[in-house]
C-alpha cells in the first residue's frame, strides 16, 4: 500500500512543477510578446502587401531593414528615456533598447520591389508579387 501512496504523491508533484513550469514559459512569452513592436499586415486585390509596424520613439535614421533567405527583418533602436535625478529621489521610466520584428516573405515575392516609408512612428513596408505569379486576366475570343 505504501508503494501506491508513494506513487500517486510522485505524480501529483510532479504534475505540479509541470503546471509551474507551464506558467513561466506563458509568463516568459507574455514578456517577449510585450516588447514586439506591433504591425499590421493587409493583402491587397492588386498583387500587392502592406506591413505597418509601430516604431514609436524610434527615428528614422535608427531603422534597419534587411532580407535574408525567407525574412524580412525590420531592427530599430528606441532611446527614449525619461530620467529625473533629484538629491532624495530617482525615477527613470524607460523605454529604450533594440527592438526587432520579422517577417516569413513568401517565394512569390518580389524581394527587389520592397519599398519602405517612415511616417509619425510607422514603418510602412509594400511588397510585390513577382511578375510571373501576378493575376493575369485571360480575354476569351
Amino acid at each position: 500500500m505504501d508503494i501506491i501512496k508513494t506513487s500517486k504523491d510522485l505524480v501529483e508533484k510532479a504534475e505540479e512543477e509541470v503546471e509551474k513550469g507551464l506558467e513561466v514559459v506563458k509568463d516568459t512569452f507574455h514578456n517577449v510578446a510585450s516588447h514586439l513592436p506591433l504591425a499590421n499586415l493587409a493583402k491587397h486585390h492588386n498583387d500587392t502587401f502592406t506591413i505597418e509596424v509601430d516604431l514609436p520613439g524610434v527615428k528614422k535614421e535608427d531603422i534597419e531593414l534587411k532580407v535574408e533567405d525567407d525574412y524580412l527583418t525590420a531592427t530599430a533602436v528606441r532611446k527614449f528615456k525619461n530620467e529625473v535625478n533629484e538629491d532624495d529621489y530617482y525615477l527613470c521610466e524607460s523605454d529604450f533598447g533594440v527592438i526587432s520584428r520579422s517577417f516569413i516573405l513568401p517565394e512569390n515575392i518580389d524581394r527587389d520591389k520592397i519599398q519602405a516609408k517612415f511616417e509619425d512612428g510607422r514603418l510602412y513596408l509594400t511588397l510585390e508579387k513577382l511578375e510571373s505569379k501576378k493575376t493575369k486576366n485571360i480575354s476569351i475570343n
